[in-house]
This record gives structure tokens, C-alpha cells and sequence, in this order.
């Protein structure tokens, strides 16, 4: 099967120097699965950037789509997230290598716990995180996981994860579009060093009906939810958006494209369209 090139997208560097792409695909159990898209979106659109998690149960589904896409395992960032039924620190390691197994990999470019409360009884959410996160960074050292991180943590988790703990988390991945922006936790975790990464950038769809957000793609003429992963790539955060329709998902692989607006995806907006930062309700 021919293979389309990388997308040309830019990357966003981790606190250890790896670079993670900025743009992904995102997996979950809500919407079902789709191996013929996942194929689609690695073959024909160059996505190179895979997000999913244990608790999605499309891991031996997306190891199968990888074998069939004829990819590399060293041209593929896979990102996965250990579910709290897991915390502690031996059930956290075998999690973790029941996933590679499943997934048929060696190893993750990023593996994220995947919220901050725990399932286990006994102990307080804040000794079962560092206990966790203590199997995280072993599994880090032991190039298990080339990069570790978490999900949904609020600036108290982990100002006290840093309290406790040796490895500052590469990346923090929380939910992100223009209807919800934590605007305090992403100045924490940039002051920290840890990689800002937003899923949800449609948020679950709402935003493609917003009449500022419409007024913005019409005068583009782009589509709404071009307008919003866009949006959430040029003020630096890491997107994954996620999609069973191949239609959509190289409509959102398009905002990569240098002809689309301008090409300054580290900075807001640039001043033509500095208006967008000015609408009341957006930000």
C-alpha cells in the first residue's frame, strides 16, 4: 500500500527533548471505533500522532490498524493512559506492559495516568498518585515509556505530585477549546516545563454551532471546526481531536497546511486576526 508523507505539521518539544507532534488523532469508546478511519487517517493523511487509552478497549484494534497501515514503529507517536483501576505501583507497571502487549509495541512515546482520583480504597488519592507515579517514572528510566505524564490534574495535584515525587510530568493533557480555557493551569504548567495537551477541541461539538465561531469560518471559508483546532495549535497546545468519518478527519488534518491563515502556530493569532482574542464569550 503506498504510503501519503508525514503530515506537515510542527512539534512541540518535551522538558527531555522529545518532540511530540501537535497534532493528533484521538480515540475513544464514546462514538464506537473505526479501524477503516484509523487506516484513512495513517495512509492518506499522514497522521503520524496516535492518542488512546486502556479504558477506550480499542488497543488490539489499533494495533491492527498499524500493522495494516505498513508504518514503522519508530515513525508513529503512541500516547496511552493508565485508568485509575490501575493505580499503585505493581498494578501500574503491569498495566502498562499488558498495554504494550496489546497494542504489539515495545514501547510508548507518552503514557499518562489518566486522572487524578483513584478507584483504590485504603489510602488518600494523594499516596496513591505518588506510589503510581513512582511506576511511571521507573517504567521512564527503563525506556518503557520514552516519556510519562498525566491527564485532567488540577494545579493542586501536581504542585503536590512535585512535592512528592523526582520526574516532572512532560505533559498535562485536560480538556480545551474556546468555551473552556484554564488559563492558570496552563501558566503553571509552562512555568514547570510541562507540555500543555488539549483534547475534546470541539467540545464534544457545541463550538460548531456558536455563531461567532460560524462568523469566523464563513469569512475564512473553512469550517467551524477548522476555526477551533486551529485555533487551539496556534496558541501552542497539543490537539487530538478525534473523528470515525474520514471526511472529517482530513478536514481536520488541513489546518496544518502553511496556505491555511498564516503559519504561526506558537503565538495566539496573529494581528489580523487578533479580533478572534476580543469577542466577548470566547475567551
Amino acid at each position: 500500500m503506498p504510503l501519503f508523507p508525514a503530515l506537515s505539521c510542527p512539534t512541540v518539544q518535551l522538558s527531555n527533548a522529545l518532540e511530540i507532534p501537535i497534532l493528533g488523532l484521538g480515540t475513544s469508546h464514546n462514538g464506537g471505533y473505526s479501524h477503516d478511519a484509523v487506516v484513512y487517517a495513517l495512509t492518506e493523511c499522514g497522521i503520524r500522532h496516535l492518542d488512546t487509552a486502556k479504558r477506550y478497549g480499542c488497543e488490539e484494534k489499533l494495533s491492527e490498524a498499524i500493522k495494516e497501515s505498513g508504518l514503522l514503529r519508530r515513525d508513529l507517536w503512541l500516547t496511552n493512559k493508565l485508568w485509575p483501576g490501575d493505580y499503585g505501583y505493581k498494578a501500574a507497571k503491569k498495566a502498562c506492559l499488558d498495554s504494550c502487549t496489546a497494542m504489539g509495541v515495545e514501547y510508548f512515546d507518552l503514557y499518562l495516568m489518566h486522572w487524578p482520583e483513584s478507584l483504590k480504597v485504603g489510602s488518600s488519592n494523594r499516596e496513591i498518585r505518588a506510589e503510581t507515579w513512582r511506576a511511571l517514572e521507573d517504567l521512564y528510566k527503563e525506556g518503557v515509556c520514552h516519556a510519562i505524564g498525566v491527564s485532567n490534574f488540577l494545579v493542586r495535584h501536581l504542585e503536590q505530585l512535585n512535592e512528592d515525587c523526582n520526574v516532572v510530568p512532560h505533559v498535562n493533557q485536560v480538556e480545551y477549546h474556546p468555551f473552556q480555557q484554564p488559563n492558570r493551569l496552563m501558566e503553571y504548567c509552562q512555568k514547570d516545563g510541562i507540555v500543555f495537551e488539549g483534547y475534546s477541541p470541539l467540545a464534544k461539538g457545541q463550538v460548531l454551532s456558536d455563531p461567532v465561531v460560524q462568523q469566523i469560518a464563513k469569512k475564512h471559508r473553512r469550517t467551524a471546526a477548522q476555526i477551533c483546532i486551529r485555533w487551539s495549535i496556534q496558541n501552542g497546545v497539543v490537539t487530538i481531536p478525534k473523528s470515525i468519518k474520514k471526511n472529517r478527519i482530513q478536514e481536520n488534518c488541513q489546518v496544518s497546511n502553511e496556505t491555511f491563515f498564516f503559519f504561526q502556530p506558537f503565538k495566539c493569532l496573529c494581528t489580523e486576526e487578533r479580533y478572534w482574542l476580543d469577542v466577548p464569550g470566547i475567551m
